[in-house]
């Protein structure tokens, strides 16, 4: 028997094959989702009457917060300066670090004991989240803005290392045997064979890197490691919930204007 559409058109359509094929599996598969959502809502201790009351001390956060307060300026400008040096630095130094591990875990220009320790570093750098590893630096070296740098640099070696590594593996391997054959030894490949060809990258992933540190820099200042985010925890402390506000308008406002340049910047690159 023909199926509806190649009887109704004299032709057959082309469609989209399923990513699961066998549909008992398909649907199989739904089924568990579901009754996954189902249980974890259920097993999970919400408490309602605790979040019903909640609702009119969130009512009157915002409404303290509004009309929100720029009259301390100054204590704005030294924060969210702070704020960027953190970010800048621990950007230049994280892609500085960054290159160095990216070769060492690409696997087409590695020997594999390198090859392991690079990936093993990277791994690590990634495994946490940068509020955890800004706690760990806080307790280390103390409040401050030292700590921010350490934090976000780490974070940094662990995103643009990776990236930086599979764009190695992907390089064009004909420039490379081209040095080889005209003599020139590892440190010479790579400067001349395969740092040109990963550069327009390492730089649109700088700048995306950037715009992340500074949104970054925000969230772990909460927890001792300098920048905004320390001005905006001890607002809330206070309940000085407008001048909180005009910290979180001022987030969004950066955050925005960063996301506009590193994009510009990126497309010009690519």
């Amino acid at each position: 028997m023909a199926r509806p559409d190649i009887a109704a058109t004299g032709r057959r359509t082309w469609r989209k094959p399923p990513f699961i094929a066998n549909p008992w599996l398909r649907y199989g598969l739904w089924l568990a989702v579901i009754a996954y959502l189902v249980w974890a809502f259920g097993s999970l201790p919400f408490n309602w009457e605790r979040i019903s009351e909640g609702l009119p001390r969130a009512a009157r956060i915002f409404g303290g917060g509004f009309p929100p307060s720029f009259e301390r300026g100054a204590l704005l400008l030294t924060g969210f300066k702070e704020s960027f040096q953190i970010a800048i630095l621990a950007t230049l130094l994280g892609v500085a670090l960054s290159i160095p591990f990216a070769v060492m875990a690409a696997r087409n220009i590695a020997p594999l004991p390198i090859y392991l320790v690079g990936r093993a570093v990277i791994i690590v750098s990634r495994s946490f989240h940068p509020v955890i590893v800004a706690i760990l630096f806080v307790a280390a070296v103390g409040f401050g803005p030292l700590a921010g740098i350490l934090t976000l640099t780490l974070y940094s070696i662990g995103f643009v290392g990776k990236l930086l590594a599979e764009e190695i593996e992907e390089i064009d391997w004909g420039q490379v045997e081209a040095m080889r054959a005209a003599g020139a030894g590892y440190l010479a490949t790579l400067v001349y064979a395969v740092f040109p060809q990963i550069l327009p990258r390492q730089v649109g992933l700088s700048m995306y890197q950037l715009d992340s540190n500074l949104r970054a820099s925000a969230v772990v200042g909460i927890v001792g490691a300098g920048g905004i985010g320390g001005t905006l925890m001890n607002a809330f402390g206070r309940y000085d919930y407008d001048f909180a506000f005009a910290i979180l308008l001022i987030i969004i406002a950066v955050i925005l204007v960063s996301e506009g340049v590193s994009g510009w910047v990126r497309k010009k690159i690519w």
